[in-house]
């Protein structure tokens, strides 16, 4: 049995409506879907071959998201 992994994804809507995720726990870990459900099954197959090819980042640890206002 496979050890279940758990991984952050940031979320981004580009200016075409496009949703662009990023794990930020692994290396040029991103994708993209037309919608939020294909994003999550593309990120998911990126982030099988991310964990192929490196040691996940164990020293970052995600914390949040601040939102700025100036």
């Amino acid at each position: 049995m496979a050890i279940k992994r758990e991984f952050y994804m940031m979320v981004e809507q580009d200016e075409d409506g496009v949703f662009v995720g990023e794990i930020p726990q692994l290396k040029a870990c991103y994708s993209q879907g037309k919608t939020l459900d294909e994003l999550v099954e593309n990120i998911k197959e990126v982030i099988e071959m991310c964990l192929e090819e490196e040691e996940l980042d164990e020293s970052s640890q995600f914390v949040g998201v601040q939102k700025v206002t100036i």
